[in-house]
Parts: C-alpha cells; sequence; structure tokens
C-alpha cells in the first residue's frame, strides 16, 4: 500500500501495528553510466518488490528522494540539503505518522549519505515515544552475508555506481543505464583504516568528497561485473531479509 495513493477513510481503516516504510534516497551523480536518480529508483524497486510479497503489512509513505549528497557537490546534476535540513523534514514527516495513531516505523534508505542523520532521526524519535518502534535499514547492510557470496568484486568493489548499483539498475530500469559509458575498476587509495565499500566498513572515518575518492570519475568500485541476473539476486536477498525485519517488527511489543 502507498500512503499517497489512499483516501482518508481508507487510511482511518488501516490496523495502526501495520509497519509504516519512509523511504529516504538521493539525488546524484552516479559516473557516467547512471542516472541521477539511482539511489530513488533502486529504494523503490525493493520497497515495491517486498509490498508485492507482504501486502498490507506495510505502508509506503512518499519518498524523500532529494537528500544529504553535500559531498557529491563537484558533479553537476547533483542536488542536496543540509543534515539539519533533512532531520526537520523527515521528523516532520514522521510525527504526522505517529499523529494518526501508527506505533511501528520503518526509514528505509538507499544513500550511504543518508546513514549518520538516519541513526540520529531514529534515535530522537524513538527515545521521544517509547510507545513506539522505530528502526532504520540501509539496504547494503541489512543483506550483507548473503550479498557478500553475490560479489564479484575485491575490496572497495561495491561502492558507489558500482558492481551493485549498476546491476540493480539493469534488473530494475535497463533502459537508464548508458551501457556503452560503463568503466572497469575505479578508486583512489587511501589509508588502510579508512579502506571501506559496502560490505566492508572501515575500522575509522576520513572524510574525503565523492570526487576525491572516485578520482575524479563519480564511480568508485567495479561496474563492469555487474549484469541483469545479478540485480536478480540481490533483489531477492534483500527482499527475503526485509520481509523477515517487517514480519518482526509487527510481533515486537510496543514500549
Amino acid at each position: 500500500m502507498k500512503w499517497e495513493e489512499l483516501t482518508t477513510q481508507e487510511i482511518e481503516a488501516i490496523d495502526r501495528q501495520t509497519v509504516v516504510v519512509l523511504p529516504i534516497a538521493a539525488v546524484e551523480q552516479h559516473g557516467a553510466h547512471l542516472p541521477l536518480s539511482t539511489d530513488c529508483t533502486i529504494g523503490m524497486h525493493l520497497l515495491e518488490t517486498a509490498e508485492r510479497r507482504c501486502g498490507a503489512d506495510i505502508l509506503i509513505l512518499p519518498q524523500i528522494k532529494v537528500c544529504c549528497s553535500d559531498h557529491h557537490m563537484d558533479f553537476p546534476g547533483t542536488l542536496s540539503v543540509r543534515h539539519e535540513t533533512f532531520l526537520a523534514y523527515a521528523e516532520d514527516i514522521l510525527r504526522s505518522v505517529m499523529a494518526h495513531g501508527f506505533t511501528t516505523i520503518l526509514v528505509f534508505n538507499s544513500h550511504g549519505g543518508n546513514q549518520a542523520i538516519a541513526r540520529v532521526l531514529v534515535d530522537k524519535l524513538g527515545n521521544e515515544n517509547r510507545h513506539c518502534r522505530i528502526a532504520l535499514l540501509t539496504w547494503w547492510t541489512l543483506a550483507a552475508p548473503e550479498l557478500a557470496a553475490v560479489r564479484e568484486s575485491g575490496p572497495g568493489g561495491i561502492n558507489h555506481a558500482c558492481e551493485f548499483e549498476t546491476a540493480l539498475m539493469l534488473h530494475a530500469a535497463p533502459g537508464t543505464v548508458r551501457t556503452d559509458l560503463i568503466g572497469g575498476m575505479s578508486i583512489a587509495p587511501t589509508a588502510d583504516w579508512a579502506e571501506e565499500d559496502m560490505l566492508k566498513p572501515a575500522r575509522g572515518t576520513l572524510f574525503r568528497t565523492m570526487k576525491e575518492k572516485s578520482g575524479g570519475s563519480g564511480t568508485v568500485g567495479d561496474p563492469s561485473l555487474a549484469s541483469e541476473a545479478k540485480g536478480a539476486a540481490i533483489t531477492a536477498a534483500v527482499v527475503d531479509a526485509l520481509e523477515r525485519v517487517i514480519s518482526d517488527l509487527r510481533r515486537m511489543p510496543r514500549g
């Protein structure tokens, strides 16, 4: 179910323990071969696939498309808001949801730059609304063990406009992928303690812009290893894990 497609009477009739999902994404550069909408498309593709399985167990809010992408602003087309702006806006949306009596909220993230402020959002609202269950998922960490079996690239190969994101776009929106512009491995070297990819978090945090990380290409990782079949496998792994979380959230007691 999608929130904005329902009538006010239909919203009124929904079980208040239904999991209400807030998708957060980004409109930002994804190298030469992927559109600015990549994170938005991937996030909604995964949620809509889960919706077909879970039916009335989930209620999907309008996606917040423009989020925290300041580290991509060296590249034309990127849109971004300040962390404080995102926090205030997302918090107000979720306060509206809770004002209507819903008690189970899931923030579903498809952009790396949102992770830190999204944790602040969940901690803040969760502490202030202890009668609710509020959770945060980022798709690649949600299914990390299963996704590790799918990857072919080595360390650093799964990061941005990479093997996984390109594969998902080939599966979800193949007509948007500029296949003739897909390149090979691209990553700028850094200190070993700051090396990271989607499935291998760094041991420390070192701020670098995406221009620095990518060596100027906008791509970090190896998109040449992407395929539609791999995108389907990633989708299946993430949606399986998401379905389990939704089931857990519905059963958990409230504070």
